[in-house]
């Protein structure tokens, strides 16, 4: 009989056996599994602090920018709005606040021109829009039109900060500025 039983107990250890390796590869396949995806959450934190980081520099980059642009202002050109009416001069004042908000990447929301102004006997043109501005562009806007030409002169300025308490730096602000130009008559 305990040859009968020596014979049985083969099979039965071989698949003990068998079950043994296969539950020490499984076990050993899920930690591998469980390392490799926590190698793969790392590599995913160590991405976004990355692009926190590049998001950072870009935003110091672009202020640098906008101060180099402010430091050095186009002052060439008359002195005075030019067109053969004051209707002409008055664009023309739109046009140039429009492109001094643009090129600090604001938007005008909305623009009108004041041909009949308390001054208009003196020959100024007058325009008040609405903006949507950053915080940091708001100066060097403001810059480029006083500094450079023709002469303007910021009449009025009304800043409305960002709503969201705790809001981003770089969050937009409504601005409403009143902005005013002698005109000359082209001749």
């Amino acid at each position: 009989m305990s040859a009968v039983l020596a014979t049985a107990q083969k099979p039965i250890r071989r698949a003990l056996l068998a079950l043994a390796a296969y539950l020490i590869f499984v076990v050993g396949l899920t930690t591998f599994a469980g390392f490799m995806i926590s190698n793969l959450l790392d590599s995913f934190e160590a991405l976004n602090a990355g692009r926190e980081t590049l998001a950072h520099l870009d935003g110091q980059v672009r202020r640098a920018a906008l101060v180099e642009r402010s430091v050095d202002p186009a002052v060439n050109g008359p002195p005075f709005l030019e067109g053969k009416t004051v209707t002409v001069a008055g664009a023309a004042l739109q046009e140039r606040v429009g492109a001094a908000v643009k090129k600090v990447g604001g938007k005008v929301l909305s623009s009108q021109i004041e041909l009949q102004g308390p001054r208009a006997a003196e020959g100024f043109v007058g325009v008040t829009e609405s903006l949507e501005i950053d915080q940091a562009s708001l100066q060097p806007m403001l810059y480029d039109l006083e500094a450079g030409m023709p002469f303007l002169f910021v009449d009025s300025l009304a800043v409305q900060a960002p709503q969201v308490f705790g809001e981003a730096e770089g969050a937009s602000m409504r601005v409403l500025i009143a902005v005013s130009g002698q005109w000359r008559e082209n001749q």
